[in-house]
């Protein structure tokens, strides 16, 4: 048995993504915005992501486009902001993503009382963002001084719009990102969110390192699901479950019923 069950509840766990509007000082804030309808329309996602049956949910600053690698501190604050006033609509274990930063994702878990992290732990890449380096050392040390040993690290070992400099190969990715690191568990991604997650490559992972919690994390949809959790233990999903299954559309909680229910019977 897995962390997953004791913390999540199940095995084969679905993570829903609760994607968060753009924030100030994010390019597509304008000053017609208004924190508050970010509250309300997080609110309304959450509650359509809980209505149809998903495991856990995540919060992640998505439509902060295009990223940065060092977040300033106006949006950590607005997450912790947002996920306050939330909180007592939050009724499945919640995890947080600091995109892409993660000391500040662990700060933020730590402030909220999230269970787990998604974050680009490990690695130097050629990103869509410039050079993109890590410093696994000195976040875990984070983790230990503010007090976060108790939240989850989910590692992703194939981030997206990103390729490793050093040209090694997935498996030797994920088997020493096991042996350096200890992850809670691995995520492996397509290119952009909302893209198929290769299904051989989370065989060769899983396959490498067994003993550790995988997850597909993009482009799991109903069509495919039962495919991707014959291999991953489970699935971080956000696409699939918005209406329509656009990215840019707000969460159809029919959508996530019915994807929940193709999963439900697949765990019997």
């Amino acid at each position: 048995m897995s962390w997953l069950k004791e913390t999540l509840g199940t095995e084969k766990a679905i993570i829903a993504m609760c994607h968060l509007l753009p924030l100030p000082g994010d390019p597509y804030w304008t000053e017609n915005d208004d924190l508050d309808r970010v509250i309300a329309m997080a609110r309304q996602d959450l509650a359509a992501l809980q209505k149809g049956g998903v495991d856990a949910v995540m919060f992640s600053n998505e439509f902060s486009l295009p990223y940065l690698t060092d977040v300033r501190t106006v949006t950590v604050a607005c997450m912790a902001r947002i996920i306050g006033e939330i909180k007592n609509d939050i009724k499945i274990p919640f995890g947080v993503n600091v995109l892409w930063d993660a000391k500040k994702s662990l700060d933020l878990a730590k402030a909220t009382g999230a269970a787990f992290v998604r974050e680009i732990f490990t690695g130097v890449y050629g990103s869509d963002f410039g050079l993109w380096n890590t410093n696994a050392g000195e976040t875990i040390r984070h983790q230990r001084a503010i007090g976060a040993r108790d939240v989850r690290l989910i590692f992703n070992i194939v981030p997206e719009a990103a390729s490793y400099l050093s040209g090694r190969d997935l498996v030797s990715i994920a088997k020493s990102t096991v042996f350096n690191n200890k992850p809670d568990a691995i995520c492996v991604s397509g290119l952009t969110a909302g893209a198929e997650t290769d299904s051989s490559a989370l065989r060769l992972v899983k396959e490498a390192v067994p003993d550790v919690v995988v997850l597909a994390n993009t482009g799991v949809r109903h069509e495919n699901v039962e495919k991707q959790l014959s291999v991953a233990d489970g699935a971080v999903v956000g696409t699939t479950f918005k209406k329509d299954g656009v990215f840019e559309n707000h969460v159809d909680s029919a959508r996530v019923k019915v994807f929940m229910d193709i999963v439900k019977s697949f765990r019997k």
